[in-house]
């Protein structure tokens, strides 16, 4: 949802304020118009089902895990949907009145508190699951972040993070963060001069965002970041596909889609420049298993039908009751 500009004279905003107190109305409208953009998205049961479907074909995820989901916003349906599976849930986010409304709206469970990503107020090893939704790109280290959750991470977890991808292209220019079109394709000079504008005189930019995307992203930059940071192994979406699943079920043209692109490295490659913006990160086991192999377990049902339903980066910008999530 894009917001009117701000009713101010730019020439003469900062004639008696400090240009480090930036725009008068950056703060007070994100605390307005974020949850308003909550409002516009849909149930999110049937996403999270299946985003946990994909995690367990990478390390056991059934239900009775602990998961840590890292700026939950004033309405984490993430972690009330996790509670609801069965899982013991914890979030965190920087922004004290978020966490307020965070425990209101989980019916005041204690269960979110405040703090950064890269200062995670949360015990080493402590942690089955990490879920990081639009923050990466916020943050001010993202390697701090990531040696947080690697941190936070009991070994053989993952961290399932969804950022910004720098080679995502869109018709109209839309990269889920700014309302200026192909930003992300922008020269980092002229980005920076933009987030400049969006702090300073302009806060419709980036939809009042106080802390602007400053971070955009390829597969591999992620990958090569998650190694500096201790993490081991990378999956994208597709390869989490099953060609015999739900996405190419009574299709052969999408099992050989799948199979293609999971076998052939030119074609992964060309497919993660558009969907490289979402990753699994796993922290290998001290002794080099994983665990709950796909052969000694119980595979989860999934519920979908295509991978552009997993809807797991709206072109809008966000922060983040179907089926129980069953065991056949």
């Amino acid at each position: 949802m894009k917001s009117t500009k701000p009713k101010f004279e730019t020439r003469s905003m900062y004639r008696d304020r400090r240009l480090a107190e930036g725009h008068p109305e950056l703060a007070r409208g994100y605390l307005e118009t974020f949850p308003t953009n909550l409002d516009h998205q849909p149930d999110g049961t049937p996403r999270i089902d299946r985003l946990l479907n994909c995690m367990d074909r990478v390390t056991d995820a059934r239900p009775r895990k602990d998961v840590l989901v890292v700026g939950c916003g004033p309405r984490p349906e993430t972690m009330r949907v996790l509670k609801n599976r069965g899982y013991r849930v914890t979030g965190v986010d920087p922004v004290p009145g978020f966490v307020k409304g965070a425990e209101e709206y989980l019916g005041g469970s204690n269960e979110v508190v405040q703090g950064w990503a890269e200062a995670l107020p949360l015990p080493d090893s402590s942690q089955d699951l990490i879920l990081c939704e639009s923050v990466l790109e916020h943050v001010g280290s993202p390697r701090a972040a990531l040696v947080e959750m690697h941190r936070a991470l009991r070994p053989g977890g993952i961290a399932f993070v969804i950022t910004t991808n720098r080679l995502r292209f869109h018709l109209l220019g839309r990269n889920g963060e700014y309302n200026v079109p192909f930003f992300n394709w922008l020269p980092p000079m002229l980005q920076e001069s933009y987030v400049f504008r969006h702090l300073h005189y302009d806060p419709t930019l980036a939809s009042y965002s106080t802390h602007p995307a400053v971070h955009w992203f390829t597969f591999a930059e992620l990958c090569r970041l998650g190694r500096e940071c201790g993490f081991e192994r990378f999956y994208s979406l597709l390869d989490l596909l099953l060609p015999e699943g739900p996405f190419a079920h009574g299709t052969c043209w999408k099992r050989r889609l799948v199979k293609a692109l999971q076998h052939s490295a030119w074609l992964r490659a060309l497919a993660l420049t558009q969907t490289g913006g979402v990753i699994v990160m796993f922290k290998p086991n001290t002794n080099g298993a994983v665990n709950g192999s796909l052969h000694k377990r119980e595979r989860l049902d999934v519920k979908s039908d295509s991978i552009e339903r997993l809807h797991l980066r709206p072109d809008e910008p966000t922060s983040p009751s179907g089926h129980p999530f069953e065991r056949k």
